[in-house]
């Protein structure tokens, strides 16, 4: 506390006293007073703040501004009613609960405030992975939190939205130093703790990992809510506003009080937190999982930084960096000797779709398929979907490093071709396509995508060109960009069939095309695939998309051949 002990007693005495002066033969519940300045007051000259919960308390709520041994001091007192509903669901906007997420100093009823402030944090919490889920979907169920981001997440956003304290940042994060963040953490961990008792977060060497039942609840909870807010009982709604000037009130007091007692410093209000307070960034503390080990969300690094951190012990020589490709995402190659040998590792930085660049995209899956748009959704989808594929076996390139803030990937550069060229070779020497390897490894692919889909993993994007065959004859699965949970499945067999037939030449042979495709639909029937996915690719849901990229001879011989697919192709 900024006071000194002498000073704290005092102050408390003359506290309690006005409070039961005030309240009368009413309960006193808890006193409490709130330091908003935990690391400096200038000459005595701050607001203090106190808040007193009174149980069946008449009126509602007061507030007033004493001068009580020679400080500025603002009394709230509160209903004891009314404190827990903006506690725990935030009835008053959380205008009086928000004051439990800074530090106190309880003049009474310490026990009773700080299961309110534990009940408190337990909903905050909840709100911040609930908000993590809908920015990052797929990738939250590989993230491991550290307490400090529900600490800083939920400081900083009281900050930005509440604007009795909005003016106050300066000096508020000046107290949120890291060398104190065990002692603030305390209440954090003992609402994780409740947390983890039934089931919503699971505690690992220091870290919190989401459940994936929370997250699928808090889905359906969206929807739900939303249905809720349209049917609010009317009375309900009445009641805010009679207490709506009496909140007013309060604001226009404090307002006024604390222009009047502090240097005010437009400024603080034009700071940019992320950007300018690093150590308040609260994706600092949310690392995700690479093949190096895991990164942290907020971590900012370029190809220079990257190779340091690839070789920390080693110099790279012959440093070069050129594109090799991307429309919608710039992709370059990076290539250094290391020790002698040649080190190669690719780079995607992933752009926003946005004006002309994604209007073609919409035309041209219009009905069919919905695109993730945002670099930073695409970025998450590419980073969670290659850790759940890897982590169930299937062949894909390391991810070595990610820059959510920069929205870079590392990841390993797989050296061979991809499928397009298979299908190319096989178009132009049709006489051995039936006893070919590269039609193995098309039945392969079918294999791996009905695996895929049994764990209910669609990846939105099966052009064969992303389909890597390297020197060993591995087949690897790449560009996760568009990959989701419980997706259209038959998007993925569609695409990757008729964008095969756009390898074709024009006027190629439609038994090349009948070849292909029975090909995969052998490996992805055969390996538990479903008949009636396989079949709804033949729908001009999908056609009419790829007639743009196919001739419609081939298409047609496409379409058949999954017409005639009955039952399991016999080898």
């Amino acid at each position: 506390m900024s006071l000194s002990a002498l000073e704290l007693k005092e102050l408390k005495q003359l506290v309690l006293y006005w409070v039961y002066h005030t309240v009368g033969s009413a309960q006193v519940t808890a006193v409490s007073l709130f330091d908003i300045y935990p690391k400096r007051v200038e000459n005595g000259a701050a607001v203090l703040e106190i808040v007193a919960v009174v149980k069946s308390f008449r009126p509602k709520m007061l507030s007033y501004v004493k001068l009580l041994n020679g400080r500025n001091v603002i009394i709230f007192v509160v209903d004891q009613w009314i404190f827990e509903r903006d506690i725990d669901r935030g009835f008053l906007g959380e205008a009086i609960a928000s004051k439990l997420v800074f530090p106190y100093q309880s003049f009474q009823g310490e026990r009773y405030l700080y299961v309110q402030e534990i009940i408190l944090k337990k909903r905050l919490i909840l709100e911040s992975i609930e908000n993590l889920s809908i920015g990052y979907p797929e990738l939250i169920y590989h993230m491991q939190i550290k307490p400090q981001f529900f600490l800083y997440e939920i400081v900083l956003k009281r900050l930005r939205i509440f604007p009795l304290l909005d003016y106050e940042i300066s000096n508020i994060l000046e107290g949120y130093t890291l060398t104190d963040d065990e002692r603030k953490l305390d209440s954090y961990k003992d609402a994780l703790q409740q947390l983890e008792a039934v089931r919503i977060v699971t505690h690992i060497n220091g870290y919190y990992v989401v459940s994936k039942e929370f997250v699928l609840q808090s889905q359906k909870r969206r929807i739900w809510f939303t249905n809720l807010i349209k049917s609010a009982p009317r009375a309900l709604f009445t009641s805010m506003f009679g207490l709506f000037p009496k909140i007013l009130n309060i604001t226009l007091q404090n307002a006024q009080t604390f222009f009047k007692t502090q240097k005010f410093n437009m400024s603080f209000l034009q700071t940019d937190l992320n950007a300018n307070s690093p150590t308040f960034d609260p994706q600092k503390y949310i690392f995700v999982p690479t093949s190096n080990g895991f990164v942290s969300l907020a971590d900012k690094v370029n190809s220079a930084i990257f190779a340091k951190k690839m070789f920390p012990n080693k110099e790279p020589e012959n440093m070069t960096i050129k594109a090799i490709g991307g429309v919608l995402n710039d992709i370059y190659l990076l290539s250094a000797q290391v020790d002698n040998a040649e080190c190669k590792i690719v780079i995607k930085r992933f752009k926003d779709w946005s004006g002309f660049k994604w209007f073609p995209l919409t035309l041209w899956s219009f009905g069919a398929r919905a695109f993730a748009v945002s670099g930073k959704a695409r970025l998450a989808k590419e980073c969670a979907t290659s850790e759940f594929l890897r982590t169930r076996g299937f062949n894909v390139p390391k991810i070595l490093y990610v820059s959510n803030p920069e929205r870079l990937v590392f990841m390993e550069f797989i050296d061979g071709e991809d499928l397009s060229h298979l299908i190319k070779r096989l178009d132009a020497e049709p006489q051995r396509a039936k006893t070919s390897s590269e039609l193995v490894h098309i039945e392969t692919v079918g294999k791996l995508f009905a695996k895929l889909h049994q764990y209910g993993m669609t990846l939105g994007d099966t052009k064969p060109e992303n389909v890597m065959i390297n020197k060993d004859g591995v087949i690897y699965l790449l560009d996760f960009e568009q990959a989701t949970q419980d997706g259209d499945k038959t998007w993925d067999i569609a695409e990757f069939l008729y964008y095969a037939g756009h390898y074709l030449q024009p006027f190629s042979n439609n038994g090349i095309a009948e070849t292909i495709t029975e090909a995969f639909l052998k490996g992805y029937l055969q390996n538990g695939g479903d008949l009636k996915i396989v079949k709804k690719a033949k729908s001009p849901k999908y056609t009419r998309v790829f007639s743009v990229f196919t001739m419609p001879p081939i298409l047609l011989a496409i379409t058949d051949t999954i017409a005639k697919t009955k039952h399991l192709p016999i080898s």
